[in-house]
């Protein structure tokens, strides 16, 4: 079977990420039921304050996970990227059920209960913890079961903003689209949930007997498990944390594969530890890391940096004049990568509106204490693509010919290229691009295989995708330049590089060495031919 083939050739790693993965969740729980149960009995000795106390973590459980880690990345202290956002959102997750079946079994319990307590003569703090709390404690464990079910499935999409875990197969597979990788994440997260499920279930139905030393025992066990996963998942952490170095990557095929170059290259030759925090979310989750300190470095493109990062508008090349009147209104150009055939041969001016892009991007980033090293040497644009047997059917080797037939077609892009200026917004208007319905939204690496099947008829790829050429995709050539070059080059913090001058050297030598030949190859090899993409950068390195 390939997924068990697949675990055992990644044990070490598995391992690594199933700790990281219990040792999140168990953390997240104890602090949710050290938060919750005494919100919970404050709110059950006030019934006037319940409403709202339950109200309010109701709001809380509306928001949706990827939502919620939006929001606390810029927050200094909790926010950012890592586990200390995870666990942080996922205490706020776990808070409801704790908090609500807390108060549920405290004004559940029989009046005559209390009032027998009362009359032996018990202050409110001994009717508490003698009485009321042991009585409570079936339906208090029942709410940290829910939490920690809910804790084991909300970790999986910590792992897109570099929290670790077994999301981070979940979201390997899903950049690769590789449904061997995918089950690799999903079916122990899922065993971990039954497992969990199953242990705090027989916990309640133990304390439900009512039975003090069974009930005593099932507490202690349960905590005892706990608590061993909680120090097993740290030792595991605690040998994986220790890199020096900390590379990350965007969450698609060939960020991934520039991240693992990376950080390949820095451990060949510098020796230094390196930690990998590949997959997470999209430019501005990088680069927030990066400002945070979270990250080291990672791979940009010029056009990105100047658009999506500093807002910055980029020069076209001089052919641009001659656009219409519709072409010259557009005022916020494309951050997509011009190809060699594209960006370099158009009037001959790409290769100086190459230069000034990155001279311009290297200028902002050192003015925020970021530097931007040598481009690694291929472009990546924005391709709009159809498939191949309509192209060669309806004679179509343009986005001007494609927008003849827009009005029949469908289309579908990804969530960055529909949101920035620089994607569909300005496209359309570059174009006159007009669909049947509005585009569909998508991941970015599936709107490849939406393209193949039939399901949209035109999307908006990356120009070195392998899976153009394993699909039989069709690249349209952008005839009015609205895409400006996008040169793909490693974006550091100074402090690391002034730390560690030998990571500098390392990364300046991949500096052209990486054609737009070279990523279609590599990109090729991990989506189409599901190949590991350690082993894509260890080979392509060793034959640098």
């Amino acid at each position: 079977m390939a997924v068990v083939r697949f675990w055992l050739s990644h044990r070490n790693e598995l391992a690594s990420l199933f700790a990281q993965h219990v040792l999140l969740v168990a953390i997240s729980t104890l602090v949710a039921v050290a938060i919750g149960v005494p919100l919970g009995i404050f709110a059950a000795r006030r019934p006037r304050l319940s409403a709202p106390v339950i109200a309010l973590a109701n709001i809380v459980q509306t928001v949706p996970s990827l939502a919620m880690f939006g929001f606390l990345l810029p927050v200094p202290l909790i926010g950012g990227v890592g586990a200390r956002a995870a666990a942080f959102v996922l205490v706020l997750y776990g808070l409801l059920p704790i908090v609500r079946t807390t108060i549920a079994g405290l004004t559940g319990l029989d009046r005559a209960v209390r009032d027998a307590g009362v009359a032996m003569g018990m202050t409110p703090r001994e009717l508490l913890w003698q009485v009321e709390l042991p009585l409570a404690l079936p339906s208090i464990v029942a709410g940290v079961r829910v939490a920690a079910v809910v804790g084991v499935g909300t970790a999986t999409i910590a792992a897109a903003i570099g929290a670790g875990g077994l999301g981070e197969y979940i979201y390997r597979g899903l950049s690769m689209v590789d449904t061997t990788v995918i089950l690799a994440g999903a079916i122990p997260a899922a065993v971990l949930a039954l497992a969990v499920d199953g242990a705090l279930w027989w916990t309640e139905r133990q304390l439900s007997t009512r039975r003090r030393a069974g009930s005593r025992r099932a507490v202690v066990t349960a905590a005892s498990a706990i608590l061993a996963l909680t120090l097993l998942g740290s030792a595991v952490l605690a040998a994986r944390s220790t890199g020096a170095i900390v590379v990350g990557s965007k969450n698609f095929t060939e960020q991934v594969i520039l991240g693992e170059l990376l950080a390949q290259a820095i451990e060949r030759e510098t020796g230094l530890a390196v930690q990998r925090r590949l997959n997470l979310g999209g430019t501005l989750i990088c680069d927030r890391a990066l400002v945070s300190g979270d990250l080291d470095v990672y791979v940009e493109y010029t056009g990105t940096a100047l658009t999506a990062i500093f807002h910055q508008p980029i020069p076209h090349p001089p052919t641009a004049s001659a656009r219409g009147p519709r072409e010259e209104s557009e005022s916020a150009p494309a951050a997509g990568l011009d190809d060699r055939r594209s960006a370099k041969t158009s009037a001959g001016g790409a290769p100086r509106a190459s230069e000034e892009v990155f001279a311009r991007g290297r200028d902002l980033y050192a003015r925020s204490g970021r530097a931007l090293l040598g481009p690694l040497g291929f472009d990546n644009t924005f391709a709009i693509l159809v498939r191949g047997r309509d192209a060669r059917a309806l004679g179509l080797a343009t986005i001007e010919d494609a927008a003849r037939q827009a009005p029949q077609w469908r289309a579908g892009f990804g969530y960055e290229f529909l949101e920035r200026p620089d994607g569909f917004p300005g496209l359309s208007k570059a174009y006159g691009l007009r669909f049947s319905a509005p585009p569909r939204v998508m991941d970015l690496t599936l709107s490849y295989r939406a393209l193949a099947s039939g399901q949209v008829d035109l999307i908006a790829g990356d120009a070195t995708a392998g899976l153009i050429q394993g699909l039989d995709l069709f690249k349209l050539e952008d005839n009015r330049h609205y895409f400006p070059p996008y040169d793909a080059a490693p974006v550091a913090r100074a402090a690391t590089l002034l730390r560690y001058p030998q990571v500098r050297l390392a990364l300046e030598h991949l500096a052209g060495r990486i054609s737009a030949a070279d990523m279609q190859r590599m990109n090729y090899a991990a989506d189409a031919q599901h190949e590991d993409v350690k082993e894509i950068a260890r080979r392509f390195l060793d034959g640098r």
